[in-house]
């Protein structure tokens, strides 16, 4: 399944990467609680979920993270400057599932929705 929101800020794939890394990552998504620890590219984070194992990857039009250990195999990047909308921030999220509970597809969602608030008020100030 996926997820998808769009933030009405413009930037470029470069301060993606700059800015969005494990340790910074509750100040960009209200649905990730705290970061547990942070080595670099991996951590672990507690969020609406649960506590997981975090991992974050540099690709093109910004950053990828994922939950290794989710049973859902949930991922998502954070781009700009590719469809389906480049003048924007793309967030989106995917889980390894073509069906689940109504109530924690609302939680994938608004766990977009927290990252399109987030870098509204972040990256969109400056």
């Amino acid at each position: 399944m996926e997820f998808f929101a769009i933030a009405d800020v413009q930037t470029d794939q470069e301060i993606l990467k700059q800015r969005l890394n494990i340790p910074v990552l509750p100040d960009w998504c209200a649905s990730i609680n705290e970061v547990i620890s942070a080595d670099g590219d991996e951590g672990e984070i507690y969020s609406v979920w649960g506590q997981f194992i975090v991992r974050r990857e540099e690709i093109n039009g910004g950053v990828r993270f994922t939950l290794p250990s989710c049973p859902n195999g949930f991922a998502w990047t954070v781009t700009t400057g590719y469809p389906p909308s480049a003048e924007s921030i793309v967030v989106h999220c995917t889980i390894n599932r073509t069906e689940h509970d109504e109530d924690f597809i609302k939680t994938l969602q608004d766990f977009a929705d927290d990252w399109k608030t987030g870098l509204e008020g972040g990256l969109g100030r400056g």
